[in-house]
């Protein structure tokens, strides 16, 4: 315990010495074997290490598939082009745009693999033009010593003091649901105000995509329990439901005005006993059957005359009936996770149809501009290289095609590109320190592990901590890759140097072709994402609601983490329908609606099929602000239709989905009055 405790404490040192030790490894293993670049196996470690093993070992598995596939692209591309330099310089950048739109659109662990595909043709293949007749050693060489570093990085993960994913997400997880519990609470017992509640659900939804984003790993983590790892996947599902879940009670709570407490005091009874219920430790909890017989005596019979707050009411308790479900749910994964059981065992309440599959936004527009604009940087510096003659010119379309691969998913690449040259200039400094002052006298390789050691361990540290990740990992790989060690020393200042200025010449062409390139920034990403989640809304009316409700809940679910990193550039208008979860809701009531479609009478579906139809058009047109009254009109003649069914399931899963929409898409609008006298005679 008290070894874990002190692993705990300095984990960040104990990942520095255990990547030291695996580079170190990778190093003297590539000079044993008289490799002909040793130091690409020893950067490796440092580019593929993670702290966690199953981040360390989905990067590794996708770093020798990208090193593979771009290795035997660029021995087809340089031999057959190299007599045509402008041919050659417009192929490897096509092959880097493509590979780079294919990562672009993955946003998964393998998106790694197409992005390395990419610019490892042109860090293979820029250097070789000058001697093509050794592209195929060279490429070997390349895959060789990756491969070796590849292997040291994770046979040290793994072995030498593992951290495993699984707990890292099981931390996360356990801290996003004692949040979204506070925030339950707080919703349920009318506390906080309405700008810190929007807050917290916003944080909440970022933190789920990046809870989303470290759980990609799992399968990829030999170190963690079968069981575990399936534990969780099941509890994210179910997790992630509770956020539309609570915008919807919120919503059916402002629905009934500001004094509906005092108007139902059974229910607010009930909302005090859920909420004390729901922060309560599960070993002190009350059973949950005894709220959901509380819920059910409350639950009022709908009828033909029932009205407006009614229908609210009993949308509102159906909902709260599902908070109860999902909770116990995740508390029962929870205790079935920390015993290490077979979580398929825990009996579950919540519909496994209702949960949440893991999907991904695309955007193909996005991608292709990226894409698009590494081609452009990558010509222009080959263009320079050419029309120069520079010796050392190789350098500049390298580092463009690095540089504008690693940034392209960010809002601004331009500037993680900028802050990537600065800390490869420490770099360059560093390792002329090294190269002419350090290393001359060494004549041992222990005394140069001991010479290394100190700067190494820095870096190792830096990438450890999330905040300095980016900048151990910049210094890290340039000065390994820089440094250039070999089983002699051969070190010149005037090549140092030349080959330095190239560096940074690529760095500065990628920061400024980037810029041009990229003229869009936070604002334009954001418009498109809410103009994408529209048109997906449209098509979900389209369709009747026939859509995959765990997949289209997950992939708006991710939309709404992406909008929420970049809230301060959606409009003023917009953003009560992202803290909300409008768009969200709207769908999800929508394919509900699927169930009642069956059962209906032709004219109530006919009403109903005439409002989605309205809907989808409105959606596909939406440009901010209001919806059209028409609209609106045409919900209510729906639910109007609806209320004159028979009583009976079909009927109330009609009221609650169309409930739904008219408050997602008008909450501000009156309330609902029924049917004109004259529709009430039609009807009957």
């Amino acid at each position: 315990m008290r070894l874990n405790s002190l692993l705990v404490r300095h984990a960040d040192l104990v990942f520095a010495c255990k990547t030291f030790l695996a580079a170190m490894l990778a190093l003297i293993v590539a000079l044993w074997l008289d490799l002909p670049r040793p130091y690409w196996a020893m950067a490796t470690v440092y580019i593929t290490s993670q702290p966690l093993a199953g981040a360390t070992s989905s990067k590794a598995l996708y770093r020798v598939f990208g090193t593979v596939i771009g290795a035997a692209a660029t021995v087809a591309m340089v031999p057959n082009l190299v007599n045509a330099p402008e041919l050659l310089s417009l192929a490897m950048a096509l092959w880097v745009g493509l590979c780079l739109y294919l990562s672009l659109l993955d946003r998964q662990p393998r998106s790694y693999g197409f992005m390395l595909a990419g610019y490892t043709v042109a860090l293979i293949g820029f250097p070789s033009v000058s001697d093509p007749g050794s592209i195929f050693d060279t490429a070997l060489a390349r895959v060789e010593e990756i491969s070796l570093g590849i292997f040291c990085a994770t046979l040290v993960s793994t072995v030498v003091l593992p951290r495993s994913v699984a707990p890292a997400v099981a931390q996360r997880v356990e801290s996003w649901l004692k949040d979204a519990r506070r925030l339950a609470r707080d919703e349920l017992a009318g506390a906080g105000r309405e700008p810190e509640l929007h807050a917290q659900r916003l944080r909440l939804a970022t933190d789920a995509v990046e809870i989303e984003t470290l759980a990609g790993h799992l399968s990829y983590d030999r170190v963690a329990d079968a069981n575990t790892i399936r534990g969780l996947q099941m509890l994210r599902r179910h997790m992630m439901m509770l956020l539309p879940l609570l915008a919807s009670i919120t919503d059916r709570m402002a629905a009934l005005g500001d004094r509906f407490r005092e108007a139902h005091p059974a229910l607010e009874q009930l909302l005090e006993s859920l909420a004390q219920w729901l922060s309560t430790d599960i070993g002190e909890r009350q059973p949950a059957e005894q709220l959901r017989e509380a819920i059910a005596d409350l639950r009022p019979n709908l009828d033909a005359d029932a009205a407006w707050e009614q229908i609210v009411l009993a949308n509102l308790v159906i909902r709260l009936r599902e908070l109860v479900d999902i909770s116990s749910d995740c508390r029962a994964l929870e205790l079935a996770i920390a015993a290490g059981r077979d979580p398929a065992q825990v009996p579950l309440a919540f519909e496994p149809e209702a949960g949440i599959t893991p999907q991904r936004h695309r955007d193909h527009a996005l991608a292709l501009w990226s894409a698009a604009g590494a081609v452009a940087a990558i010509l222009i510096c080959c263009a320079l290289w050419i029309a120069t003659g520079w010796a050392d010119g190789a350098s500049a379309p390298m580092m463009a095609a690095v540089g504008c691969s690693f940034f392209a998913a960010q809002d601004d690449p331009a500037k993680g590109i900028r802050s990537f040259g600065w800390w490869s200039l420490v770099s360059i400094i560093v390792v002329a320190i090294y190269l002419f002052a350090i290393i001359p006298p060494i004549a041992h390789v222990e005394v140069l592990v001991v010479a290394l050691a100190p700067t190494f361990l820095i870096y190792g540290v830096l990438i450890a901590r999330p905040q300095t990740n980016f900048i151990g990992m910049a210094l890290a790989a340039n000065t390994a890759t820089l440094l250039a060690l070999q089983s002699t020393y051969n070190a010149d200042f005037a090549s140092y140097a030349n080959s330095s200025i190239a560096f940074m010449v690529g760095m500065v062409m990628a920061t400024v072709v980037t810029k041009l390139a990229r003229t869009t920034g936070a604002e334009w990403i954001a418009r498109r994402l809410m103009k994408t989640s529209w048109t997906t809304l449209a098509v979900t009316a389209e369709r009747r609601g026939f859509n995959d409700r765990a997949a289209f809940a997950g992939l708006m679910l991710d939309r709404l983490g992406l909008l929420t990193q970049r809230l301060a550039a959606i409009d003023g208008s917009d953003r009560g329908d992202v803290a909300n979860l409008s768009q969200l809701r709207v769908g999800l009531n929508i394919i509900d609606l699927r169930r009642a479609r069956r059962s209906l009478a032709p004219a109530t579906l006919a009403a109903i099929d005439d409002m989605l139809t309205a809907l989808a058009i409105a959606a596909r047109n939406h440009a901010g602000g209001a919806m059209p009254d028409a609209l609106l009109a045409r919900i209510d003649t729906a639910l109007a239709r609806a209320v004159q069914e028979p009583a009976g399931k079909a009927r109330e899963d009609a009221l609650i989905g169309i409930t739904g929409i008219r408050r997602g898409l008008f909450p501000e609008a009156a309330a609902y009055r029924g049917a004109p006298t004259d529709q009430r005679k039609l009807v009957a």
